[in-house]
């Protein structure tokens, strides 16, 4: 049976961050290229939150579970850092940093978290840690 112990969340969290890269980056080319396909706007505001929603509970159940697995704070900390940073991307968005900063908190965040996440699944692997 599939419990969640089993599932690789750190893996999960990285493709999450790569796909929050991609939308962030890539959805305006792809509406402003298809503008007949879509009757609505794809790229607003609850696309990020909904991602939110996801992003943190993974992220912050693989990096607490590997911490308790390998002891290493550094892991954790870097990722609550990237954590914060993608946060700070949405809450604070286009009307406070602009389009560009948006996008640049938000791939950094990203590209911090996913950091932590491979380091993470990386020590828990070699430690044999039955979760990973």
């Amino acid at each position: 049976m599939l419990t969640i112990e089993k599932i690789n969340t750190d893996k999960i969290a990285i493709s999450i961050s790569i796909a929050c890269v991609i939308h962030c980056f890539f959805m305006p080319s792809f509406i402003l290229a298809l503008p007949l396909f879509f009757s609505v706007q794809l790229d607003n505001e609850l696309i990020h939150y909904l991602m939110l929603w996801l992003i943190i509970p993974i992220s912050l159940f693989a990096l607490i579970k590997g911490f308790i697995n390998h002891r290493n704070f550094s892991f954790l900390f870097i990722g609550i850092i990237g954590l914060f940073t993608v946060i700070s991307a949405v809450l604070f968005g286009e009307s406070h940093i602009g389009e560009t900063g948006e996008r640049i908190l938000t791939l950094l965040g990203s590209v911090i978290l996913s950091i932590a996440h491979y380091y993470n699944f990386k020590t828990c692997s070699s430690i044999g840690c039955s979760s990973h």
